[in-house]
């Protein structure tokens, strides 16, 4: 149960968090309600010891002595919980997000240590599907994420070009963009997820996936769509002539591709492609929890640090460098 003491704004998390003993109440009142148990044996047999801020398990077994972090996005980090707890803050509560050079002016940490803490905890963020498909009234459609040409320098352009542009398709307004997909259930929650392109074959396998059978589903005109009638109550609106027709849009979908471009062409202004889930699983996480308040955006955010782990070989692509070399 939350404490009155504990806070409700940034200015107040700031100070609370600036006392370790309170970090480590507040993480253990989230992780281990019923009482603090051995995250490697699972054990309750467990004494506190307060000057070392660690627990020792009285089981017999490697790693005996552990911390709150273990077993957490937090793990084998050497930054403090005070600061850790402050960005997790700002990242669960900052509208357009909070890039990591703030991070790092903010917090007192290096730029490249900010930027691996955001991705880290972009992955407590993380939603992990657990309530079943999206029901009632649908909304699906897609995007494309990337540079605007415009914006290029005259060799990243040709470069890019050159990369993706086809005989068939040449060069347009997508070349070498990613494409992500998103479903909407209105006034509900909405999944994102990042699709190899935008045919058929990439799009009606994410709405079978995610969306009850049955449902009432609205789209564009994209032939992609054209057989959702076979297991759903399509309706589409053709962009072309007109954006609402009574209950038909899409603009539902259309306020979050908003938020989110506004995110990354505002706060990150670059977001390399094979980084581009864990920044559409934070700006989800904020738009599924937008009528909340901080403090129990910031609490959702915590009660998800466990089970995670993600180490500055996987994020940079190092430990699959590594694999590769052994082979």
């Amino acid at each position: 149960m939350k404490h009155e003491t504990e806070p409700k704004t940034l200015q107040q998390a700031i100070v609370y968090f600036a006392n370790p003993d309170n970090c480590i109440n507040y993480l253990v009142e989230r992780r281990w309600p019923e009482g603090v148990t051995c995250p490697n044996c699972g054990s309750d047999a467990v004494t506190f010891m307060p000057k070392r801020r660690l627990w020792q398990c009285k089981a017999r077994h490697p790693k005996a002595q552990f911390s709150v972090k273990v077993g957490t996005i937090f793990e084998d980090s050497a930054i403090g919980l005070d600061k850790w707890l402050c960005a997790m803050w700002m990242l669960a509560n900052c509208k357009n997000g909070v890039s990591s050079w703030e991070i790092h002016r903010s917090i007192g940490v290096t730029q490249k240590s900010a930027w691996f803490m955001l991705q880290r905890l972009r992955l407590a963020l993380q939603d992990d599907e657990t309530g079943g498909q999206l029901s009632g009234h649908v909304e699906v459609d897609e995007t494309f994420i990337g540079g605007k040409a415009r914006n290029m320098h005259k060799a990243a352009l040709a470069k890019r070009v050159a990369q993706f542009a086809t005989p068939r398709t040449g060069r347009n307004q997508t070349t070498g963009k990613v494409a992500v997909m998103g479903l909407l259930e209105r006034h509900g929650e909405v999944r994102t997820m990042v699709v190899e392109g935008t045919k058929r074959r990439h799009l009606h396998g994410e709405v079978v996936k995610h969306v009850e059978a049955g449902s009432n589903v609205y789209s564009d005109a994209l032939r992609s769509y054209s057989n959702l009638s076979e297991q759903y109550t399509h309706n589409v609106i053709n962009h072309a002539e007109k954006y609402v027709e009574g209950n038909v849009h899409t603009n539902g979908l259309e306020n979050f591709w908003s938020c989110l471009k506004r995110t990354i062409g505002g706060t990150y202004i670059s977001v390399e492609s094979f980084h581009l889930f864990r920044y559409l699983d934070e700006q989800s996480f904020r738009f599924n929890n937008r009528k909340a308040d901080d403090a129990y955006r910031f609490d959702l955010a915590v009660s998800q640090i466990v089970g995670k782990r993600l180490t500055y070989a996987e994020v940079t692509g190092k430990d699959q460098d590594a694999r590769k070399k052994s082979c």
